[in-house]
């Protein structure tokens, strides 16, 4: 396979309604979706979504990709050298990861195969792959009642697993309960505060939580993503799972939340990882240390989305958390995968099934 050219495209998508956390509000999607295309007509996708949160912009992402990373595909012998100099480089993450789901997904197209069935087969040495992967929803910062109303809409929709955005404002307990009211107690419930707390505010809230009996299955990075000690503290200090999101990027990351027994579960996204690669590592590393992974996504269209389903198709069958395409009012791409309620239905066209853009968008 020889690399003919890449491309850069600039995506803008509104969103069906604001998303709200602790950190941001967003009202539309930034993103970049790289289509890297080889010798024999073929384009292989990749996302790189911007925001606060990916820590870099459209025109660093773009300059990176049709620079430095292009230099690295080029002077590559094959694909998995490719793959190497693109994670060794340090180019930024989410430029990173485009580009590797982009070689990935041509590597499977090349393969004739299903990009879940290709990381299967590399990864696990099984010779089938699932064909839909689950995922929670996310209920966006709101009040109680708000709250209350839109987890009712989703399960009525069939989510059984809703994520609820939290901040250290108002009485974020009375929002837990008034979900846990409306929905019932069958449908699982998770917390995301990402980083709104301070230890001894996380612990205080998550003490009422359990004594609340709320059911809630785990409390994602309640405290600032550097504040290790403050992690281990609160993870010491209560008995429901605590999960690393922003903490940990990549093995490095993963190294000092073993080293402070900061979390006993981790947020894999192929934003934060650099793409495929890296987060395989990162799971395998993660199980070693007996830690859980959900797979995660920021605000992205179907093409990020579906490379990290397609990742999560390899791991045990759980509800990942890989709603982020759901917010958008309408895909950028044709073909690729695409949301039946609760479930991503992973194309099983060859690589990432995707066909081109659904409008002249870039």
């Amino acid at each position: 396979m020889k690399f003919v050219s890449v491309i850069a495209h600039r995506i803008k998508v509104p969103l069906r309604r604001a998303f709200t956390t602790a950190v941001r509000s967003a009202v539309e999607l930034e993103t970049v979706i790289v289509e890297l295309r080889d010798d024999a007509g073929r384009s292989g996708w990749g996302e790189a979504p911007i925001s606060v949160v990916t820590k870099t912009t459209t025109d660093a992402v773009v300059a990176s990709v049709h620079g430095p990373l292009w230099s690295l595909i080029v002077a590559a012998d094959d694909v998995d050298h490719a793959l190497a100099l693109v994670e060794q480089s340090r180019e930024p993450t989410v430029a990173r990861a485009a580009v590797d789901c982009a070689l990935h997904d041509l590597a499977a197209q090349q393969a004739g195969i299903p990009l879940a069935e290709y990381l299967n087969d590399r990864l696990q040495g099984s010779a089938s792959a699932p064909t839909a992967v689950l995922t929670d929803m996310t209920l966006s910062i709101a009040s109680p009642e708000d709250l209350a109303a839109t987890a009712l809409l989703h399960v009525s929709e069939g989510f059984n697993c809703l994520k609820v955005k939290l901040n250290a404002a108002g009485d974020p307990l009375a929002a837990m309960v008034a979900v846990r009211a409306a929905v019932g107690v069958d449908p699982i419930l998770r917390v995301d505060a990402n980083q709104a707390f301070t230890p001894e505010q996380a612990i205080a809230f998550i003490r009422e939580l359990e004594r609340a009996d709320l059911g809630v299955e785990f409390v994602e990075q309640p405290v600032a993503a550097a504040d290790w000690a403050g992690l281990a503290k609160v993870s010491a200090a209560v008995d429901l799972p605590i999960m690393a999101d922003e903490s940990v990027w990549n093995c490095a990351d993963l190294e000092l939340l073993v080293k402070h027994r900061g979390a006993s579960l981790v947020n894999i996204k192929l934003a934060k990882t650099g793409g495929l690669r890296h987060a395989r590592k990162l799971a395998n590393r993660a199980a070693e240390a007996g830690l859980g992974v959900v797979v995660g996504c920021m605000l992205e269209s179907s093409v990020g989305i579906a490379a990290a389903a397609s990742f999560a198709s390899t791991l045990p069958a759980m509800a990942q958390d890989l709603d982020g395409g759901l917010w958008l009012a309408a895909s950028p791409v044709s073909g690729g995968a695409a949301y039946n309620g609760p479930e991503i239905l992973l194309s099983q066209a060859p690589g990432l099934g995707i066909t081109g853009f659904a409008s002249a968008s870039s």
